[in-house]
């Protein structure tokens, strides 16, 4: 009975002690020259980095996403507004480039919700160059729906999907 006991015991602890140190593994490190790393991700501070690379992380920590309507590429009175706010940024980040994404909800076939996250962004980036950022800046990709922010399926989920992005390079 007393080595069923001791048996457990041991089982318990080789479970948990590999979950304590994988648990630990989502700390902040540090990495070469101070620069932190990990658990920060995309919405991170720039505490710790410097020149360029402080510059690319306070950008992106600003920049705003867009939202489209169903099956449309057209901008909204407010994703308009969102691109005026998110212009005056990028030029303050001159060495700064910016990905300009499109995305889509689930519906509609694959290649159908590529061609619309790409008329997406590129609505977006032209927008921002007649806002006068340097089209040099600026390139475009689209996801389609394979990145979706918010895995459901219902009106909720699919208007959050519904979106541009704007990734700090």
């Amino acid at each position: 009975m007393k080595t069923r006991g001791a048996y457990g015991w041991l089982l318990l602890m080789a479970v948990l002690i590999p979950l304590v140190a994988i648990g630990g593994a989502g700390c902040k490190k540090k990495g070469p020259k101070g620069i932190e790393t990990g658990g920060g991700g995309m919405g991170g501070t720039s505490e710790g980095l410097t020149g360029r690379a402080a510059q690319i992380q306070e950008a992106q920590n600003r920049l705003q996403t867009i939202y489209f309507e169903y099956d449309a590429f057209d901008l909204s009175s407010s994703a308009q507004e969102t691109l005026r706010q998110d212009a005056k940024i990028i030029e303050q980040y001159p060495d700064v480039k910016i990905q300009v994404q499109g995305h889509c909800d689930e519906r509609g076939s694959e290649e159908y919700n590529l061609a619309l996250g790409d008329k997406r962004a590129r609505s977006a980036r032209d927008y921002l160059v007649n806002l006068g950022v340097s089209p040099d800046r600026l390139t475009t990709i689209s996801f389609g729906e394979e990145r979706p922010v918010d895995p459901g399926h219902d009106d909720a989920a699919w208007a959050k999907n519904r979106r541009g992005e704007f990734v700090a390079e």
